[in-house]
């Protein structure tokens, strides 16, 4: 409304007041700053499978987000697992059917005191292709006791992060009830 405003050089309270009259509705904050932020619209473009294939591989997204994906975020989309494969087929669900580009995703990496953090790196880096710089701060945990589950965590637990609170939303609209 502020823009408004200035590019008819009148007050904000008379944009409102024209708003209210003609019943256009007003947006949050956020919605504003999202769209200064994209321009040219949602950075991503939501499409359904064409092919069983293509069915397959969403359905495999849309259930690997359902039980392993963090849903109380409510401006990202993450999903952590120590299994690279099982990364890569999120990853390819959520450029096949949303196109988001790969370099637009973050990595959280969380690791035990005893897994060298620079090796944890390159394995993940080299299994799932990606940067060295898509990887935030690593979380290092201090080791316990050993275990069954440090040895299925040789590399740590890698974390897929997408920030964008449209396509959380949309993709927990998908979701089971």
């Amino acid at each position: 409304m502020q823009q408004i405003a200035d590019s008819l050089s009148c007050s904000v309270n008379k944009v409102k007041y024209w708003m209210v009259k003609y019943g256009i509705k007003r947006r949050s904050i956020g919605e504003a700053i999202y769209i200064i932020n994209n321009p040219n619209g949602d950075p991503f473009n939501f499409r359904l499978p064409k092919t069983f294939k293509e069915a397959n591989l969403f359905g495999l997204g849309l259930g690997l987000y359902w039980g392993e994906g963090t849903k109380a975020n409510p401006h990202a989309i993450r999903l952590g697992n120590t299994d690279p494969k099982l990364l890569k087929k999120f990853i390819e669900f959520l450029i096949t059917f949303f196109r988001i580009s790969k370099d637009d995703l973050s990595f959280g990496l969380q690791l035990f005191t005893d897994i060298n953090v620079e090796k944890a790196k390159r394995f993940w880096m080299h299994e799932v292709g990606i940067k060295p710089s898509q990887f935030y701060k690593p979380t290092i945990t201090i080791s316990g006791s050993i275990g069954t589950y440090r040895k299925k965590s040789e590399y740590g637990v890698l974390t897929v992060i997408y920030h964008n609170r449209k396509l959380r939303d949309l993709l927990i609209s998908l979701l089971p009830v």
